[in-house]
């Protein structure tokens, strides 16, 4: 075994053993094709306020003006799907936000598994990417085989579902590559009928001014009312369109203890919520990706969906 596959497969096996879903390999190099579809996108204005996505345009496109000399990106998925429900009557918010923030918790993890590998390989340069970055993690974790993109625009493996974290080490290392795999979406259109605010408008596009998600994290004014009556109690992101997804039916609940529902979380009615103050925000969510909204965005939230 050469060094380049010997490489590939030890990071494989490494990443398995930290407890990563999947690993997949691709060449650093400019995504021509995803280029177009994110130049329309901006164009037609889906992203609304979420005005980041319109810098950086370059890095976004070519890993290599991220990091100097990268050779391959590595894609990971990590599985958040948690083992109990918590939103029993009450106000709901997305599962990946049960638990600690992923951004933490991954990063922790990568930063350690490259520890590990540069002792077995020996120094490589490296940056290591969770959802916090010019990076488009879903077009890399497609082109490296760890699933294709569904028509919710989400990254849907057979085995697995969606219910995952996506994440990327960015490295000058030579390693094998691997290839797409093919989409199993066939004419099933439950994602799209199911939006219950129409903002799938076709095939894995997506309106971002019309998800409910982007209404109750991303924007930071008044919720439109076209919201108004279609936001089924989220509070804070919206898990329909995986909720719906047949290969959803494969989740199984995370290993990962920091991902399973906060227990402070469990019993709060929806009373609870509208009562909630800046304390029991700031403990209940002190470690928490909905400290991303604050105090004030979640609590617009809540006084939305209770008009």
């Amino acid at each position: 075994m050469n060094p380049k596959e010997r490489h590939t497969q030890l990071i494989k096996t490494k990443a398995s053993a930290f407890g990563f879903q999947s690993c997949g390999v691709s060449k650093a190099t400019f995504l021509e094709e995803e280029a177009n579809h994110l130049e329309r996108w901006l164009k037609k204005n889906y992203h609304g306020e979420m005005r980041y996505m319109e810098n950086h345009f370059d890095k976004r496109l070519d890993p290599r003006l991220l990091v100097d000399g990268s050779k391959s990106v590595i894609s990971l998925s990590y599985n958040y799907f948690p083992d109990k429900i918590i939103e029993d009557d009450s106000f709901k918010l997305s599962k990946y936000a049960y638990g600690e923030d992923y951004h933490n918790v991954i990063k922790d993890k990568l930063r350690n598994l490259v520890a590990e590998l540069q002792e077995e390989i020996g120094e490589f340069s490296f940056r290591v990417f969770v959802d916090s970055a010019p990076v488009l993690e879903k077009a890399w974790a497609r082109k490296s085989g760890i699933g294709w993109v569904g028509k919710n625009a989400n990254l849907i493996t057979k085995k697995n579902g969606s219910f995952y974290f996506l994440a990327e080490i960015i490295c000058d290392l030579e390693l094998t590559e691997d290839f797409p795999v093919t989409d199993h979406c066939g004419s099933c259109r439950k994602c799209i009928e199911s939006c219950p605010t129409q903002a799938i408008i076709s095939d894995k596009i997506i309106d971002g001014t019309k998800c409910i998600s982007y209404a109750t994290i991303e924007l930071k004014e008044q919720i439109p009312d076209y919201f108004k009556d279609k936001m089924d109690d989220w509070m804070f992101g919206c898990d329909v369109c995986q909720d719906v997804c047949p290969w959803n039916r494969f989740s199984a609940p995370t290993l990962e203890e920091k991902f399973q529902p906060n227990s402070k979380l469990q019993n709060f009615t929806k009373q609870d919520w509208k009562d909630i103050t800046q304390e029991i925000f700031s403990e209940v969510f002190k470690k928490s990706a909905v400290k991303r909204t604050k105090f004030a965005g979640l609590k617009r939230n809540l006084d939305f969906l209770s008009d």
